[in-house]
């Protein structure tokens, strides 16, 4: 009897081990080459995608000209799509933007309205919340004395691509924005996104919560367990059930 119960065993840790395993190969696979989740940390694409947002970003939908994109059907980026990509900047950094204008393109912004090669792009997205800046609404200006967080080697490189007061997007990149026109470290501050840095589109936002907030009173300064007891505690209360499993447009 004892022998039959060691053999069972025996053979029982290695059906475990190899279904542990295949479980781990296929979530990296999921999360290497389809899904990947994110969540939203700013307020750039309000009203679009707000803070707290969970999203899982198809990894599959643009694809790559490799190996993949000889067995799949891929689609290109095309303006108006949100893309969630590295930022080009510091590339280990993930952004989430809308794409406003496609390699070969000509952009301009007057008094905020974004033009396309002399066509006003329709964009029912936007959101506005703050007084007319000459260089984010008048976008490209190289006469402003001083803008916060203009990166001065992207600076360079408009003053090269620009024709006729146009921005020219060359081939591999794409210019974008965030739907909170007011409060987007975009395309307009650091430069375009290169093609080989967009990993893939939001699909769906899967659970979305309002920010935790802790009774008054609760000493909670650096306190992010008691966060996290008190976020789990309330989960349906902070839930915005009205945001959860909404498709990304």
């Amino acid at each position: 009897m004892s022998l039959l119960t060691s053999r069972h065993t025996s053979s029982v840790w290695p059906e475990s081990l190899q279904s542990l395993l295949g479980t781990v190969v296929i979530a990296i696979f999921v999360v290497t080459f389809i899904v990947q989740a994110f969540q939203i940390p700013s307020e750039s694409m309000e009203n679009t995608l707000l803070i707290g947002d969970y999203l899982l970003v198809d990894k599959l939908h643009f694809g790559d000209d490799g190996f993949w994109g000889h067995l799949l059907p891929y689609e290109p980026v095309k303006r108006g799509d949100i893309i969630v990509f590295h930022y080009p900047v510091h590339p280990i950094e993930h952004f989430v933007k809308r794409v406003v204008a496609v390699p070969g393109d000509r952009v301009r912004l007057i008094n905020r309205k974004v033009y396309v090669n002399g066509v006003a792009a329709t964009e029912p997205y936007v959101h506005y919340s703050r007084p007319h800046d000459p260089f984010r609404d008048e976008f490209p200006r190289l006469d402003v004395a001083f803008v916060p967080s203009l990166n001065g080697t992207w600076l360079l490189q408009m003053k090269k691509l620009m024709e006729d007061n146009q921005l020219i997007v060359p081939q591999g990149n794409y210019f974008v924005m965030g739907d909170n026109r007011d409060d987007s470290l975009d395309s307009r501050y650091w430069g375009f996104v290169p093609r080989e840095n967009v990993v893939g589109r939001p699909l769906v936002i899967y659970w979305s919560m309002r920010n935790p907030d802790p009774p008054a009173g609760a000493d909670t300064a650096g306190d992010k367990l008691y966060r996290l007891f008190y976020a789990l505690s309330h989960i349906m209360q902070i839930t915005r059930w009205d945001r959860t499993l909404r498709l990304v447009q």
